[in-house]
């Protein structure tokens, strides 16, 4: 898709990342002014909480942007994210009848302390590429060998949602029981072991009915957008515990995703 062309003049790079052709959402603060949501464009943050309340970003008959957080419009579901996702590209293209009420609204994003952009209710993880999942079986069964299973469900566990923080935040090294191979008992002491992977993170922006499934097609529309995800572990506590109930505290001590959906 060319590039489209905005009056945030940083946008028209175009080795930027956030041109008008991508706007991620987040959550940022500054000297003046406590957390509130804004969109990326350019090397700016728009003010959505700013833009809302001078009539600019209305999509509701209530405050959508009250608060520091993107939950109350994930909760909106697909419609209204295509609304907003059009009035922002509007609003921000070259020629926009708004563009003088709109520069007051911006932030530098380096005037700009980025935090979590939404309240994480629940976290699964699953491992769908091959290589990782024949590289994950050298380093924990010591075999390459795919689990039986890995080529027809997809294979995750649900980890510690309050362990979701966004980039940048201080990760400890965590402790726990570890086992050498010619020892009889374990150990306890800090993770020898810690790994870092690069992965993306699905954010789930509608729920679902207790009890009630959903077609692919309908899961596919209850993405509200993703991040870049650090998923941490420490191997050897994680080798040591994880059988037969998959990751425990190997996993449950950090997983870092990016600021911007």
């Amino acid at each position: 898709m060319p590039l489209l062309k905005s009056w945030v003049s940083s946008a028209n790079d175009a080795a930027h990342p956030f041109p008008l052709n991508n706007l991620p959402y987040g959550v940022f603060s500054t000297a003046d002014s406590d957390p509130r949501c804004g969109v990326a464009i350019g090397d700016m943050i728009l003010d959505c909480q700013a833009a809302e309340e001078a009539g600019l970003l209305q999509l509701a008959d209530y405050p959508l942007f009250e608060m520091p957080f993107w939950n109350e419009m994930m909760e909106e579901g697909p419609a209204v994210w295509a609304a907003l996702r059009a009035r922002l590209t509007a609003l921000l293209a070259e020629g926009s009848a708004e563009q003088a009420k709109l520069e007051p609204l911006l932030t530098a994003q380096a005037e700009a302390e980025l935090h979590m952009p939404m309240a994480v209710a629940e976290y699964t993880d699953f491992y769908a590429g091959m290589q990782h999942a024949k590289n994950m079986g050298a380093i924990l069964r010591g075999s390459p060998d795919l689990p039986a299973n890995w080529l027809h469900i997809p294979i995750g566990y649900n980890g510690r949602a309050s362990s979701v923080v966004v980039s940048g935040t201080p990760i400890h090294r965590p402790n726990g029981q570890t086992k050498a191979p010619d020892a009889k008992m374990p150990s306890f002491g800090p993770s020898k072991r810690l790994d870092i992977e690069l992965e993306m993170g699905a954010i789930v922006g509608t729920g679902s009915e207790f009890g009630q499934p959903i077609t692919v097609d309908e899961a596919d529309a209850m993405i509200f957008g993703y991040v870049l995800l650090n998923d941490w572990s420490a191997r050897d506590i994680q080798g040591w515990e994880y059988q037969p109930l998959g990751p425990f505290q190997g996993k449950a001590f950090g997983t870092s995703i990016s600021p911007w959906i």
